[in-house]
């Protein structure tokens, strides 16, 4: 059974009209997905690689884990459903960012999540078939090796950028 999704603007409002997501896809019609990289307590960013049962994008890796937003769901609510059922993990993803994302198979506006997970997680067989933690360096280099998902790059290089401009000293105001 497909998702059923809400389509939205190029202002991330909803138009009150419901779709599946594969025709919001098949149409290039904006819809809403979320999506949340997962740190352990000492840094590690989860890395996965999808299914090869997966209609989209089988076989490659990903920096996050994600899937659409339900109708009437918040971005909140739809990461922390999807780290749920992919994952096994149960934590409130907290939102940092969203953005129209043209990097995938169609367009649709991305919040970006940040969750802190446990070590052990219990992944889903049919969404992930292998997992492992790396550090930022580790993940770097893999980006530049392995076969990534479209969203995977985008949303990372924007999750850098957001986190460097979050956590850099600001100038002193009265200098």
């Amino acid at each position: 059974m497909d998702e059923l999704v809400e389509r939205v603007d190029d202002q991330d409002r909803a138009l009150g009209v419901v779709v599946s997501r594969r025709q919001a896809v098949r149409e290039s019609w904006l819809h809403r997905v979320a999506v949340t990289v997962c740190r352990d307590e000492r840094g590690r960013i989860l890395v996965h690689r999808r299914s090869e049962e997966l209609s989209r994008f089988p076989g490659f890796y990903e920096v996050v884990v994600g899937g659409a937003v339900g109708v009437g769901e918040s971005y909140e609510q739809a990461a922390a459903r999807e780290l749920a059922e992919e994952l096994g993990v149960r934590v409130l993803p907290r939102l940092l960012f969203t953005f129209l994302n043209r990097s995938g198979l169609s367009p649709h506006w991305l919040g970006v999540h940040e969750a802190v997970a446990p070590d052990t997680v219990a992944a889903d067989p049919d969404e992930v078939a292998w997992h492992g933690w790396l550090t930022e360096p580790e993940l770097r280099s893999a980006l530049l090796e392995w076969r990534f998902t479209p969203d995977s790059h985008e949303a990372f290089s924007r999750y850098l950028a957001f986190r460097t401009a979050h956590t850099s000293p600001r100038a002193d105001p009265e200098r």
